[in-house]
């Protein structure tokens, strides 16, 4: 059985306030294309469909023409909701797309059956668990202990009785241990949304969104797809790609990559203003690309990123970077901006109280913004 697997398509995101549906138009025209010259029997979208709870319409079409063209190159979808998804939208008409092959997660109910699909080998069973919480798992399992992202997504999988003498594949939206995470992607509490890959054992193959990086987690078939396109500068050395898996008899398995390429690239220039506007090489390279521009003049060039944009029309971001800038204490860098809030928070403490907080009290907060979170479920 050939499988194709997709994740985080943040349909309707806006990057650095340019709207991207238009590219993820192009990408998803792509990952058709793609599906047609490998002809696979299922397509896995592992959470984050959308970019908000509440898409724009424009994005809800989009995902309309995607799945219908997918229904009618005969490939069976499944999808769940992740985090920034509203799992009751998602989940909306679930039980009659089903009888056209269009499998939904359905909101988070504390069941989930497998969809079951045969080939030459037999069986092999799909299990749908969307982007949940401890707070979710705790509602619908209140006989067990659960106080970690592991312990929620652990009761799930316990509570689906997998036969692990058959082929089981779960699709699921969660960060993995170890899992190597971007600017993009929404930042919790101090790692404590973490999920151990030894959960996933029982598992053929397990489908993972929510990091935009493509990687495997803990072992090569417990895999991040990673995002169909770039969202974001921390983003620029990824290569995109969709992930084909081939699933033989028990036991037999092969993944491969096939890359995306994108409408617009996402790249990051650096050097002087004259560097920028001279020099063929820049331009010629990076005209229509998506831009983060870092100009090294010692003075600030006026208008300069009207002036640019006659040659680079998409420039997302200008910055410099000189003795001033180095210097001064206002300038935000990337490295404050990707900190989760509990860090931030220490840093804060320790500016205004000129010590390290105590674990004790870093205990205490944690606590705190964590029971925050909670009630935002």
């Amino acid at each position: 059985m050939k499988l194709i697997h997709i994740s985080d398509l943040h349909l309707g995101k806006r990057v650095n306030e340019f709207p991207m549906l238009d590219d993820q138009r192009y990408i998803l025209e792509k990952i058709i294309d793609i599906a047609k010259e490998t002809a696979p029997d299922a397509v896995l979208i592992a959470g984050d469909v959308y970019d908000s709870h509440t898409p724009p319409a424009e994005a809800v079409s989009v995902l309309d023409e995607f799945i219908t063209r997918l229904k009618e190159l005969g490939i069976k979808v499944f999808m769940i909701s992740g985090n920034h998804d509203s799992a009751d939208r998602i989940a909306f008409g679930s039980r009659i797309l089903s009888h056209g092959g269009i499998y939904v997660s359905p909101v988070f109910n504390g069941k989930i059956a497998p969809i079951t699909l045969n080939d030459d080998y037999g069986s092999v069973n799909f299990y749908m668990l969307p982007f949940i919480k401890p707070a979710h798992a705790r509602a619908h399992y209140p006989d067990e202990e659960i106080v970690s992202y592991t312990d929620a997504v652990g009761a799930a999988i316990r509570h689906m009785g997998i036969d692990t003498s058959e082929r089981n594949v779960l699709i699921t939206h969660q960060l993995v241990t170890g899992a190597v995470r971007c600017d993009s992607e929404t930042i919790s509490v101090g790692g404590a949304d973490n999920v151990d890959a030894a959960v996933f054992d029982g598992f053929d193959y397990v489908a993972l969104g929510h990091l935009h990086g493509p990687q495997s987690a803990g072992r090569n078939e417990v895999r991040y797809s990673g995002s169909p396109l770039k969202y974001s500068f921390s983003e620029c050395s990824h290569i995109k790609s969709v992930t084909v898996i081939n699933l033989g008899e028990k036991g037999d398995i092969s993944i491969d990559t096939i890359p995306l390429i994108p409408k617009h690239d996402m790249r990051e220039l650096r050097g002087s203003y004259d560097d920028l506007t001279l020099r063929k090489n820049y331009i010629n390279t990076a005209r229509e690309d998506y831009l983060h521009i870092t100009l090294t003049d010692e003075e600030e060039i006026p208008d300069a990123i009207g002036k640019l944009r006659v040659i680079y029309p998409n420039i997302m971001r200008l910055d410099y970077d000189n003795t001033r800038t180095r210097h001064d204490p206002t300038v935000l860098t990337a490295e404050a901006e990707s900190k989760s809030p509990l860090e931030l928070f220490c840093d804060f403490y320790k500016q205004r109280n000129g010590r390290d907080m105590t674990e004790e009290e870093r205990g205490f907060v944690n606590g705190l913004i964590e029971n925050i979170w909670e009630e935002k479920a």
